[in-house]
């Protein structure tokens, strides 16, 4: 691997830790938890602010059951049948469903979020580096950007520097919302090579 490839692995293992972590419904405090791995190293890490040592990597492997190939994205991690349920869902009850395997560059997630079960809160806003670009798949999508508030429908899209402070939330209509995220941990955004001919 040239100096550029390690440069762009390393720079992608942040989102893809938080991508797996978040795809197995835990939360940092739980991860810290059980691996003795401190809350600040773990956000620092996944924000792109820390680069991991290999016993670092090594204990959230075990963590997550995943094979280093897969948290590095070096090589694709072996496909594995689902042993069951997940043993953790996330408090919020959100499923996230990594789509890419990917080295640096666009990654790709499908997010669900179950509807509220009382009147929603404003998203909890967080920053970090990167660009997103957002697409509602059904429902509605309550997008807290910076001093702004979004409701997204099906069919909608939002992009944003993820410097910006953002959080999301299903808008409360009484169904799970879905939407996908492709998100580029150094600014990368999606390029349109084509656009329809007028008719």
């Amino acid at each position: 691997m040239t100096d550029e490839g390690v440069a762009r692995s390393l720079a992608a293992i942040g989102p893809r830790l938080r991508a797996v972590r978040e795809g197995r419904g835990a939360t940092l405090t739980e991860v810290s938890r059980a691996t003795g791995i401190s809350l600040s190293t773990l956000s620092r890490v996944e924000n792109g602010r820390r680069t991991p040592s290999l016993e670092l990597v090594l204990r959230l492997a075990g963590e997550y059951g995943s094979s280093l190939d897969e948290l590095t994205g070096l090589a694709p991690g072996p496909a594995r049948k689902p042993a069951g349920p997940p043993s953790r869902r996330p408090v919020s009850g959100k499923v996230v469903l990594p789509l890419t395997r990917y080295v640096g560059g666009l990654h790709a997630h499908k997010h669900v979020l179950p509807p509220p079960d009382e009147q929603p809160q404003r998203p909890r806003q967080m920053t970090h580096e990167g660009y997103e670009w957002l697409c509602v798949l059904s429902g509605r999508l309550w997008l807290a950007l910076g001093d702004h508030d979004l409701a997204l429908t099906a069919g909608e899209v939002a992009e944003f520097d993820t410097r910006t402070p953002h959080g999301v939330g299903n808008a409360g209509t009484g169904g799970p919302t879905e939407y996908l995220i492709l998100f580029g941990p150094q600014g990368e955004r999606p390029r349109l090579r084509g656009r329809p001919t007028a008719g």
